[in-house]
């Protein structure tokens, strides 16, 4: 509710500026606005944070972050099965300007031994990777990171709050795409990120002098959102589970990634560290790329687009798409073949697309 006007929603404040005196603690809506504020309230509970930052993007979150706790001479771990467009800001940008980088091979395991070869000022992972689902054990490599003096930031966009909560296995910042699941409608682009306070008023400052601002209409959308985020995470987790199980028993379907099957490497830690398995799934079809975009253009329920996250049902190709940045070279080291299919799945009728997939499936030969 907001308190000066008793509205039952949270008003849209689509100003530039505010009357002084009065509206001194805000000054400017680059620098603060009321219904922004309003939604980094709202990320502090999700989270049990200190500290919420709202950002014009996913990519405005893990930018400014980066940019506020790390300069040149400083060090950072990532890992490689990661987005691809975080991955080259971290490879590419940071490299360049000065920052030592290091990119850890797939899988929980490489990336806490690398934690553990040397000191990092900052380690920098997603808690369930894109799009190869790989689930890091966010409780151990916490731990390696309080040893060792290191931020630990994760991005949490895959899983939401409702699977998991990074800052209470250890993590100092967790960072969202808001566009994602949190927003929920594919009708928004928003970054979060929240944790220690130490650490977010470092990061809100730079924010401000950056202008990854968030908008307060763009703000508006995400908290409408995050008011269904736990129906709609409840429905999409259990669909995801229905659809993996399907596609891993299919003749054209190769290999299925999804945390909450059995077969996938990760399992036992994803049963440790998430309370769902989330909602992205990838598959690989027989055959190779072409193969690939043949069952997306079949689809006639799912859409074809890259992003992820919202009511609708997505599939994109990640070597073409998501992932198009990265080189061949790195393509095969993360895993990313050509005959891959990242999948996220939507509140839809489960049945409904289980026959969307069978039907675009059957039309390989």
């Amino acid at each position: 509710m907001d308190e000066a006007t008793g509205a039952i929603t949270t008003p849209i404040y689509q100003t530039t500026a505010y009357h002084y005196p009065e509206g001194e603690k805000y000054r400017y809506s680059r620098e603060a606005n009321p219904t922004v504020l309003e939604l980094t309230k709202k990320i502090v509970e999700l989270e049990n944070a200190e500290m919420g930052v709202a950002f014009s993007s996913g990519m405005g979150a893990i930018s400014t972050s980066a940019l506020a706790l790390l300069k040149p001479g400083n060090s950072v771990l990532v890992h490689r099965d990661m987005f691809g467009r975080s991955y080259r800001f971290f490879t590419d940008y940071l490299k360049n300007w000065g920052v030592n980088v290091d990119a850890s091979n797939p899988g929980s395991d490489n990336i806490i031994e690398k934690a553990k070869s040397k000191r990092y000022d900052v380690i920098f992972v997603e808690n369930i990777t894109n799009p190869l689902l790989r689930v890091v054990d966010i409780t151990e490599l916490s731990k390696v990171a309080k040893e060792r003096g290191s931020i630990l930031i994760v991005d949490a966009t895959f899983s939401t709050p409702i699977n998991q909560k990074p800052l209470e296995l250890g993590a100092d910042i967790v960072v969202h795409s808001a566009s994602k699941f949190l927003a929920g409608h594919n009708d928004v682009i928003a970054g979060l990120a929240a944790g220690y306070g130490k650490y977010l008023n470092v990061i809100d400052q730079m924010r401000r002098t950056l202008g990854t601002s968030l908008d307060a209409h763009a703000a508006y959308l995400t908290l409408r959102g995050i008011k269904t985020l736990k129906i709609r995470m409840d429905v999409i987790n259990r669909n995801a589970e229905q659809i993996a199980e399907f596609l891993e028993g299919h003749p054209k379907v190769v290999k299925v990634y999804y945390p909450g099957l059995k077969s996938h490497v990760d399992y036992e830690i994803a049963r440790k560290v998430l309370k769902g398995f989330g909602g992205v799934l990838s598959f690989e079809v027989n055959g190779g790329q072409e193969s690939a975009l043949k069952v997306m253009k079949s689809l006639k329920l799912i859409i074809p687009a890259q992003t992820l996250g919202g009511v609708n049902s997505v599939i994109s190709h990640p070597a073409t798409m998501s992932h198009r940045t990265l080189s061949l070279e790195e393509r095969k080291i993360v895993g990313i073949t050509d005959s891959l299919l990242r999948l996220s799945v939507g509140i839809e009728d489960v049945n409904d697309l289980i026959e969307d997939l069978d039907r675009a499936l059957c039309t390989l030969y």
